[in-house]
């Protein structure tokens, strides 16, 4: 099928696209932003991309829909357990001991792009599961993608999607049905799913644990360093940052210290 874009247009897409989200577009995957901008127009039922390049540029709904539909949403339940045995023996431990100085119970995370839920719910069942009285916690799970946060919300997941889940979590926080499995209430309250663009501020403010993993990857280094830095700005004093195993925060202006742990390397914020 021909291209679409044409490197005029290509040019035109990408720098509006970028300057809204951080999101990068080079030639080495400008076939997904044809594709991508093929649906869109024949969900419009327009076949002039200069059109359509109009209407996002007037429309911040439909911008909102080009951006949902440039997202990758590939997740899975329990993605890279390394991530989450360090979780549960290096940093939740970490972090009780912070809230037992200060006298707090309750830890906050947030799961940055956060695709369809399956990583605000797998932190969620780990937390249900290992937190001792009297501490809580409260997750708050943000994406570009409408879509995605919608699946996330709803916390329905076809039979397909469940692999990696252990089985006394599947037993105690999901419901069986016919078609799949669904979150059940206790889970599924205590995660907000929220839209948000990372390359704008949150208004999180205190934050004991960020995962931002698998984002990063679709940023240039500017982008990168602009979502890091209000990551840091989003997180308490002493506090951890989770990225994606093939990402890395090396050689940026940042003042994040890497970890390395007995378990998986990540990130972490120490104010004095």
């Amino acid at each position: 099928m021909a291209d679409l874009l044409t490197d005029t247009d290509f040019e035109l897409f990408r720098k509006v696209i970028y300057d809204e989200s951080g999101i990068t577009f080079s030639a080495t995957n400008r076939s997904i932003l044809d594709s991508r901008l093929k649906e869109r127009l024949r969900e419009k039922q327009l076949t002039d991309v200069r059109v359509y390049y109009n209407l996002i540029l007037s429309d911040k709904e439909e911008m909102k829909l080009l951006l949902d539909s440039v997202t990758t949403n590939l997740t899975r339940f329990f993605r890279n357990q390394p991530h989450f045995d360090a979780f549960v023996n290096y940093v939740v431990p970490k972090v009780l001991e912070l809230k037992k100085q200060k006298g707090e119970t309750c830890l906050k995370v947030w799961s940055a792009g956060c695709s369809t839920g399956e990583e605000p719910y797998t932190i969620a069942m780990i937390l249900q599961d290992i937190l001792p009285a009297p501490y809580t916690y409260e997750i708050i799970a943000s994406d570009i993608s409408l879509k995605s946060l919608m699946v996330g919300k709803q916390g329905f997941y076809e039979e397909s999607r469940i692999g990696g889940i252990p089985q006394k979590y599947l037993d105690r926080f999901f419901t069986k049905t016919a078609n799949g499995y669904q979150v059940k209430d206790e889970l599924k309250n205590k995660v907000r799913f929220d839209y948000h663009n990372l390359k704008n501020d949150s208004g999180l403010r205190n934050l004991d644990i960020v995962f931002c993993r698998n984002v990063l990857i679709y940023f240039d280094d500017a982008a990168q360093t602009v979502a890091v830095n209000r990551f840091w700005d989003s997180m308490a004093r002493q506090s951890y940052l989770f990225i994606g195993h093939s990402e890395s925060l090396f050689g940026m202006d940042t003042k994040f210290e890497f970890l390395k742990t007995d378990w998986a390397c990540l990130y972490q914020k120490q104010e004095k």
